[in-house]
Order: C-alpha cells, then structure tokens, then sequence
C-alpha cells in the first residue's frame, strides 16, 4: 500500500524539478553517444561547439548554446551527481525559469567576457596565439553562475561570510591570469552573485536542502578550486573574516550615526513695536471709547473689540447737550 505513494512523490519531485532532470538527460545522452562513436568524433565535436576565440571569430555564436551540452572534465558519473544536486536545489528555491537564467547569464556572459580578454591579451602579446583554438566546452561557467545565485537563499547574517569565501576562492584562481578557463569561473561566480540581488528565496532551509547544498558546496569548491585545493580554504577563510569584519563595521557605524545627537540651532524671536502688548491703562481707554460710541450710535450694534464681537442692546440713550 505505500509504494504507490512513493512514486507518487518521486514523480511529483521529477515533476518539480523538470528542468533539472531534463538537462541531465541530455547530458547523459550527449556523453554516452559521443562515447560510443569514439575518440575522434568526441575531438571533432568539441572542436566544432567550443566557445575558443576561433570559432566566436568567425560567428559560430550556436557554440555558445551547444557547449553546455558537450563535456571534457572527465568521466561524466564522477562530476554529474554534484551538478545535478546543485540545479536541483537552485530550482527547487526558484522554479525552472530563474534556474535557467542564472546557468545562462553564467555559461553566456563569462564566455562573452572571456572572449574579449582573450582578443585583447593575444592582441598586446600576453597570451600565445594558440589560446585561440583551446577547447572550451562544459557545463562550470553555467554551474558557477548557479552558485552564485544561491546567495539569495542564504540566511542575511550568513550571507557576507558565504560572499566573502566563494569571491576569495575566486579571485585566488582567477589571479594568475595564465588559465582562461579559471577566469570563467570567477566572472561567472561574481555574475551570480550579482543576479542574486534579483531573487528572493525564502531561508528557512528543509533537512533535504541543506543536505543538496552541502553536495553543491563540495562540487562546487572542487570546480573551482581547481590546482590550489589547499591554499584556496586559507584564502575562503580571509575572505569570510574580512567581510565579516565589513559588516560589523559598516552596523557599528550605522547605529553610532542613528544615535548621534542633532544639534538644532534656535533662533531668537525677532520683536518689533507692531508684536510690542500694550499697556492695561491703554486697553481699558480704548474699551471705554468703543463702549462711549456704541452708545452714541444707537442699540443693536456689533463691536469688535480685539477681534471679539460685543453685541449691545439696550435702548437708544440721548445725550443731552
């Protein structure tokens, strides 16, 4: 009797995360036919969809589609169960949409501006020429991108140290400036980073999550990490503790201005003879005289006395002369 509704809940689950299972299918696919044909037709493929300068040169734009479905990285069972707990967890906080718009603005863009960097360095002479036609195919700069975008989920107080250490490792591989490839990941982690102000996820995190984010952390410090896998904790670690400290500084100065007394000048109030009050001898004349000609004028007459209406009825009095 529980079996149906186990595979009632994994078919909802492949349902949920249909983006996720479909890219990995294809990945499956791709890999196992090209496999299958050999080593020289997996050669020319990578060739013919890789995003080297070569081909962007020449308007083969298709290749920057086509190359996040063909590999190079090695056997495809090793890094595929890492890559597909990362997107799931990514789709699984956003929907298929926003997962595709990180994985592409981090395959698209870092290609776009590694390309540029690659025309402008082979153009001075600080790169050979034969960088031109390296190979350049695989799914880490679309990866990069989704770890970056992860920083949405993550809990606000946890968030500086999480950018702290991933731009740290970044930057630490990125710094040579010899590997194009490792200044991919770093662009397209920086893009997702960037991309991650535009979502909202909500942080309250289930046991499966963590336990898929603590796979992608692993796959994705294995990704970029790449030849420093020791010195690139070192530099994770200064990362977090710097922005850590930034944060702690940047609070500690908030409040100090909130609570900073405001200095409010008060000016004296300007008197002239029009605001001077006059005296009670002067205003108990004028009342008299007011009253003296009310009753020379006749009854039933409003006065206005200080802007008070004094209302006066009685009967007509002469005055004799």
């Amino acid at each position: 009797m529980e079996e149906p509704g186990v595979v009632s809940r994994m078919f909802t689950g492949l349902v949920r995360l249909g983006v996720t299972a479909a890219y990995a299918v294809v990945l499956v696919a791709v890999a196992g036919t090209l496999w299958v044909l050999g080593p020289q037709v997996q050669k020319s493929v990578i060739a013919h969809m890789s995003t080297n300068l070569y081909n962007l040169q020449r308007g083969h734009l298709g290749t920057l589609v086509g190359s996040a479905f063909v590999t190079d990285g090695g056997p495809i069972y090793v890094w595929l169960p890492g890559l597909v707990c990362l997107l799931a967890l990514a789709e699984w906080l956003w929907r298929g949409r926003r997962l595709v718009m990180a994985f592409a603005l981090g395959h698209v863009g870092a290609t776009v501006i590694v390309a540029v960097w690659l025309a402008v360095a082979t153009y001075v002479g600080w790169l050979p020429k034969s960088v031109t036609l390296a190979s350049d195919v695989g799914v880490s700069y679309g990866a990069a991108g989704v770890l970056g975008a992860l920083t949405a989920a993550i809990p606000p107080r946890l968030r500086p140290a999480w950018i702290g250490w991933w731009l740290a490792v970044g930057v630490l591989i990125a710094a040579p400036g010899q590997d194009f490839t490792a200044i991919g990941h770093a662009l397209a982690l920086t893009l997702g980073v960037l991309l991650a102000t535009r979502f909202h996820a909500a942080t309250r995190w289930t046991p499966t999550q963590l336990a898929l984010l603590a796979v992608s952390v692993v796959f994705g410090y294995l990704m970029l990490a790449g030849s420093s896998p020791l010195t690139a904790p070192i530099v994770g670690v200064a990362g977090a503790l710097i922005a850590l400290t930034a944060q702690w500084i940047a609070r500690r100065w908030g409040r100090r201005r909130i609570h900073e007394p405001v200095a409010v000048q008060i000016q004296p109030p300007t008197i002239t003879n029009a605001n001077l009050p006059r005296t009670a001898r002067e205003t108990r004349s004028s009342a008299r005289d007011l009253v003296l000609a009310g009753l020379a004028v006749g009854g039933n007459e409003q006065l206005a006395v200080d802007g008070l209406q004094v209302v006066h009825r009685e009967p007509v009095v002469s005055v004799a002369a």
